[in-house]
């Protein structure tokens, strides 16, 4: 069942137009941002060992962001890209990050619905990417990475329901989805995820 919102901004055609112009530094990035990934879902472990409820799908995530991570660098060795000696700052995710309220209930919330959107977002552009690219190895590879984010929009939405009741969620995520969309206007277009 679909739990996560809408984004409410599409990415500008500009971004696919950056990525294929450069999609080894594409690469780069994608690669930076699911080791990123499965960091954040590691850290929700460390950071709420308590919600005990949520840490084998948070396990699971982050096991899953990993594999990611491993076949992206594994198709950027097949086309001799390496990993990136300079990680450039991700003002994308500098920017939802700041946005969290302080309080550990408000703050565990907040940390739920900003991996929603992101897992959105991710989406949202990973499928772009897919119907943009003409190699069909890659197109099917890109393809399992965007219903993969999908699923995790999801999941984050359904792990937060077991913690906040529906309207305070929904509040919530509705918030975080109008900023983000606000982020993504604001963003240099770049041959990277965000």
């Amino acid at each position: 069942m679909k739990r996560n919102l809408p984004l409410t901004v599409p990415s500008p055609p500009a971004w696919i137009d950056a990525v294929l112009a450069d999609f080894d530094a594409f690469l780069q990035d994608h690669a930076d941002c699911e080791r990123k990934a499965s960091g954040f879902a590691m850290s929700m472990v460390a950071k709420y060992p308590d919600r005990t409820a949520i840490i084998p799908e948070l396990i699971e995530t982050a096991l899953e962001e990993m594999e990611h991570f491993k076949l992206v660098y594994e198709l950027m060795a097949t086309r001799g890209v390496q990993l990136a000696h300079v990680i450039p700052k991700d003002h994308y995710m500098e920017r939802l990050i700041n946005l969290r309220r302080t309080g550990r209930e408000q703050h565990f919330l907040d940390r739920l619905c900003i991996g929603s959107v992101v897992e959105s977002r991710g989406a949202e552009r990973f499928r772009l990417v897919e119907e943009a690219l003409t190699e069909p190895e890659l197109k099917r590879f890109y393809k399992m990475l965007w219903t993969s984010e999908a699923k995790h929009g999801n999941l984050y939405v359904d792990m937060a329901l077991r913690y906040f009741p529906e309207d305070e969620v929904y509040e919530r995520l509705h918030w975080f989805n109008d900023r983000e969309g606000e982020i993504v206007l604001g963003l240099e277009t770049r041959a990277a995820l965000h």
